[in-house]
């Protein structure tokens, strides 16, 4: 609306608000109207008769006392003829108890017209009795307008040149002119009821139209919008094709009689009916755009504004919809039902208001100067003078019209005294609002520039910012601190933060940007610029920056630029800041105390930086860890689960290693009935190379232990040559592999290189089982040979590898194989378990130490 001039949307703006306050005001004032007086009869209006059509006349009452009977026809009160209902309701529905009125009756049986002279009687009043709560939650219906009013108007006057901000208001005032009016119709001044039927009628028939407009274009073209952008207008126009007539038509007659006479015909009841449906429908056509946008929406900006006002828009209106289709599927009028079934649905309709209320100064929805979130004493002092004028004009018309009504009342003024007061405040008040722009625009900088700081003072909030971003843990919490605490004391109108990753690039974080600007490229040449100078840099206006390096930030509409500059003088961060809403230039102090908060910020962004590192790290060595503990679950899956039954042989072996993963390795070979293989091999190294090499041994004997049957050397060699293939030069390992044959006692053994095992005999001889090749995997050109011993009864076979003899002490003395045979010795009646473990305890006792080497041993006792 950028292209209609200023004072034309101000005039209308004071017209609309004029007129809707004044209809707000009539509504609130009548809606508390109980008629007094009571005649007691039931009737049709039938406006080409200008006559009232008796149905039925209650027992007891002041028409029946007068003799008027059902089937009557009643064409004058007090002598006045009934071209309108007006003489009924001046001298009954606005009459008092006692007042005598004559009506003019027409009878069917009877010649002439009869004079019947009743005497009113009191109402009853239905409310007398009514619960406390239901008489709080009546006069809080009563003041149904005021929240529209009070949202609606101002959003208006601060945002004159937005379409959306008129289309709010319009919504509003049509949601107003939704409450019922018809059922105090008579109470209303004849000289204000045209007035508030076209009032009525007008925007009470656009308002599904309104609804739907209103929510297909804000805060961003809904999904339905961008398919069928003519849908509105269709809509619209529809809506206004038809009320538009019929409120000119009520303002020119003044009352509703012809209208609800037009309505009871049965083509205009369907045309209703179809009236109803659109109106349901429209309404839902715009929640479902309301929701579809909030999912939908094309920018994170559009999703948050139209999130804050879905719910509460939808828990207001949803309710009175669907009540509103029931009541008209079972044809009755939604007051028609209990109390609290009623009320509670209207009372829902609270929450509208409420809810943009809450989005326009919490999330500034329609971009509501932040001026409105600022304390209540910059709001008294910036918009006091609107306040207190529109309070005054206010006061004035409620005088006025009070005065116009006491005369009326006391002393019977006639229709011109109420008119006069009432106009005479709306002028009053119309002058108010024209004249103080002018005093407002001369004082708005003033008051901006000697009470903007002094209320908030900057300083000492960009002050507290320094200190408070030592604390921050993360990113993303150290730019929410700069956004929240900049806004609070320098009020720009766009603030970006950019600060560097882990690759040192800067990218955009809790801020909503293009796409293209979410990172800011290396090569820039702005970014070295701004880091060798370390200090804020005011921005050219956007004429004088299309040719130099700042182009690039346009549509971020900076107006000042502060580096974040780290301890080796490189870039860390970068704060983009557009316009101030005071308008005001960044002063040398702001300057000043930005740069400080800027150091600050920088030096939090690299404790950032390197707790993210240490963190990296941390989680690399909790992996790793986690990998190595699974490595250790597999390897334990590599030793025997199980051992070949023997008749004559007791044997048992483990495996106790100095890491997480070692490279010493034994095994039971099953080669057949009664004959097994004994293998034990020592890996040169530890940790994880020891443990690949050793499973690759350990696959190695087992997918060709089959040999061992036929010829021992040769799968030894097969071995060897598949190790030598395999693994680097440097790498060899110890080999002792023995098979034993159940029947006969035999052991065949080779020793590639590995320590003698100890064959301790039944009498107590040692006989040590010695190398017969060397290591494996060191020479392609390896061979070996196979030695033989016969296992007694009662003899030991011990096989160790280097971490029992080699174990050292705190003196650094090493365990040693006389040690070793000592232990044996000690234990030689024990059954190979025990003697294993009385190995193993023995060596670690010895050592008292942190194993430095695998400790592996298989133990064997003849039978």
């Amino acid at each position: 609306m950028t292209s209609v001039p200023r004072p034309v949307l101000l005039a209308l703006a004071v017209v609309f608000a004029g007129a809707t306050t004044l209809y707000a005001g009539i509504w609130m004032k009548y809606v508390r109207w109980r008629p007094q007086a009571f005649l007691g009869v039931d009737f049709d209006y039938a406006p080409l008769a200008q006559a009232m059509l008796v149905h039925q006349v209650v027992a007891g009452s002041a028409a029946e006392q007068a003799g008027l009977r059902a089937s009557d026809r009643i064409v004058a009160v007090n002598s006045r003829s009934l071209e309108s209902l007006e003489p009924f309701w001046e001298a009954v529905v606005r009459g008092r108890p006692g007042d005598r009125v004559r009506l003019s009756v027409e009878r069917p049986e009877a010649p002439g017209r009869l004079q019947l002279d009743a005497t009113l009687r009191a109402r009853p009043d239905p409310d007398a009795n009514a619960p406390l709560a239901q008489t709080l939650a009546a006069q809080l219906i009563f003041c149904y307008p005021v929240l529209f009013l009070a949202v609606g108007l101002p959003v208006l006057f601060l945002r004159l040149d937005d379409l959306n901000a008129w289309l709010l208001s319009l919504l509003f005032a049509s949601m107003i002119a939704g409450a019922p009016l018809l059922p105090f119709e008579p109470a209303i001044h004849p000289a204000l009821r045209g007035f508030a039927l076209a009032y009525k009628v007008a925007f009470s028939g656009v308002s599904a139209a309104l609804f739907y407009f209103f929510f297909a274009v804000f805060p961003s073209p809904s999904p339905i919008e961008r398919r069928l952008p003519w849908l509105k207008w269709v809509l619209l126009g529809s809506a206004l094709a038809v009320s538009v007539p019929l409120a000119l038509w009520g303002f020119w007659e003044g009352y509703s009689h012809r209208l609800v006479e037009w309505a009871r015909q049965s083509w205009v009841q369907l045309a209703l009916f179809l009236v109803v449906a659109y109106g349901l429908g429209t309404f839902a056509l715009g929640l479902i755009s309301l929701v579809w946008n909030s999912l939908r929406a094309p920018s994170a900006e559009a999703r948050r504004k139209t999130r804050v006002m879905v719910w509460g828009t939808v828990a207001a209106v949803a309710p009175i919809l669907l009540f509103s289709g029931i009541a008209a599927a079972m044809g009755r009028e939604i007051y028609s039902f209990p109390f609290w079934a009623w009320a509670l649905v209207v009372l829902a309709l609270f929450l509208l208001p409420l809810s943009f209320a809450y989005a326009v100064v919490m999330h500034r929805v329609l971009e509501i100067p932040v001026l409105l979130r600022r304390s209540a004493r910059y709001l008294l002092v910036r918009r006091g003078v609107d306040i207190l004028l529109l309070l005054l004009a206010l006061l004035f018309f409620e005088v006025a019209t009070g005065f116009a009504d006491f005369f009326e009342e006391s002393f019977g003024g006639s229709q011109g005294t109420l008119v006069s007061g009432v106009g005479f405040g709306m002028v009053f008040g119309v002058l108010f609002l024209l004249a103080h722009r002018h005093l407002e625009a001369r004082l708005g900088r003033r008051i901006d520039r000697a009470f903007f700081r002094s209320a908030y003072d900057a300083r000492q909030i960009l002050e507290d910012l320094a200190e408070k971003t030592r604390t921050a843990t993360s990113r993303e919490e150290l730019a929410t601190l700069l956004r929240r605490q900049v806004r609070e004391a320098l009020y720009p109108h766009t603030r970006h933060v950019y600060l560097a990753d882990s690759s040192g690039q800067l990218r955009a974080v809790s801020s909503d940007v293009p796409a293209e600007l979410e990172a800011l490229p290396h090569d820039w040449p702005l970014l070295a610029v701004l880091a060798r100078r370390g200090q804020p840099l005011d921005v050219p206006p956007p004429e004088a920056r299309r040719e130099s390096t700042f182009f690039l930030l346009d549509p971020l509409q900076p107006e000042c630029l502060v580096p974040l500059v780290g301890r080796e003088a490189n870039l860390v961060g970068l704060l983009v800041l557009g316009p101030r809403l005071s308008e005001e230039p960044y002063s040398s102090e702001d300057k000043r105390l930005l740069a400080s908060v800027a150091s600050q910020a920088a030096a939090a962004v690299e404790n950032i930086r390197l707790a993210e590192t240490i963190a990296e790290r941390r989680e690399a060595e909790r992996l790793a860890a986690q990998e190595i503990e699974i490595a250790k679950k597999v390897q334990t899956r590599l030793f025997p689960q199980k051992k070949p039954p023997l008749q004559t042989l007791d044997y048992a072996g483990h495996c106790l290693q100095a890491r997480a993963v070692g490279g010493d390795y034994y095994d039971f070979l099953e080669l057949g009935p009664g004959r097994v293989g004994l293998v034990l091999a020592d890996i040169a190294g530890k940790g994880i190379s020891a443990a690949l090499l050793m499973a690759n041994l350990q696959a190695n004997l087992r997918s060709q232990y089959a040999v061992a049957l036929e010829d021992l050397p040769r799968l030894l060699r097969s071995v060897n040559r598949l190790f030598c293939e395999n693994t680097e030069p440097a790498n060899y390992a110890t080999v002792f592999f023995a098979v034993y044959e159940d029947a006969t006692r035999r052991l065949q053994y080779e020793n590639c290189g590995h320590n003698p095992p100890l064959l301790v005999r039944a009498a107590g001889a040692v006989e040590r089982l010695r190398g017969t090749a060397t290591v494996l995997g060191m020479f392609e050109n390896w061979h070996c040979a196979v030695a033989e011993v016969e296992i007694e009864p009662g003899d030991l076979l011990v096989i160790y590898s280097d971490g029992v003899s080699e174990a050292a002490s705190d003196t650094e003395e090493l365990f040693g194989e006389a040690r070793l045979l000592e232990t044996i010795q000690a234990h030689c009646h024990g059954s190979a378990e025990e003697v294993l473990r009385a190995i193993v305890a023995a060596v670690e006792q010895f050592s008292g130490r942190e194993q430095e080497d695998d400790i592996t041993l298989v133990v064997a006792r003849a039978r």
